[in-house]
């Protein structure tokens, strides 16, 4: 699963990419983003596409295994099943849909303890769009999460699970399609021939990034 991508371009550059407004009063950072930290979405509003900083993950509530009192969500930050009933409320919903912006996503590579970041990237991108969904909460205000399907056959050798991935001219299905149609790109497997890999000797660890897909 994806608990790590890195956006490496401004939000302006965002927004010009996209074709999004972009509020005059923005704050989210550029580089490495994580479960549970701001972001940048691209959705609909107000009959066109606008560029929104959100949270990293739907909030998950939890309560303590000593006390039995709430403590801090988790960020679910992975769509992987449809019907879970985190997501089959808006699944449906194109209102709830966005394009999540990004220059690339990272897996975890190598032997216990000793695992590299290994970076993946779409050919002739610079910037790309992961499927996602969104929702105002009461935890963290606006959050927002990515779809995740089965690899194609240049993440397979590091993980068996890749976020659904979109070409331009499939942005404007993904907004405003059907169920059918966010099933449909669940189901297929993004090309091998567009997919790039970087292996680093950056490690992974830099930072606990939880693991939560529902």
């Amino acid at each position: 699963m994806c608990n790590l991508y890195t956006v490496n371009v401004s939000a302006a550059d965002i927004a010009d990419a996209f074709n999004a407004r972009m509020p005059t009063a923005f704050n989210a950072a550029q580089g490495d983003v994580y479960p549970g930290a701001p972001g940048m979405v691209v959705r609909e509003a107000d009959g066109g596409r606008v560029v929104q900083a959100m949270t990293w993950g739907f909030p998950l509530p939890q309560k303590s295994k000593k006390t039995g009192l709430p403590i801090k969500p988790k960020p679910v930050n992975n769509i992987a099943d449809l019907s879970s009933f985190m997501w089959r409320h808006i699944a449906h919903r194109p209102e709830h849909r966005c394009l999540i912006p990004l220059t690339g996503f990272a897996e975890a590579e190598g032997e216990q303890g000793a695992k590299t970041r290994t970076w993946f990237r779409v050919k002739g991108q610079p910037v790309f769009a992961w499927a996602g969904m969104w929702k105002d909460s009461d935890e963290w205000g606006a959050v927002y999460s990515g779809l995740m399907t089965n690899c194609n056959a240049v993440v397979e050798p590091v993980h068996h699970r890749m976020p659904v991935l979109l070409l331009p001219d499939e942005w404007e299905r993904w907004l405003h399609g059907s169920l059918d149609d966010v099933r449909g790109f669940q189901d297929r497997t993004f090309p091998a021939g567009l997919t790039e890999i970087e292996r680093t000797v950056e490690p992974w660890l830099r930072r606990k990034a939880p693991e939560l897909h529902l």
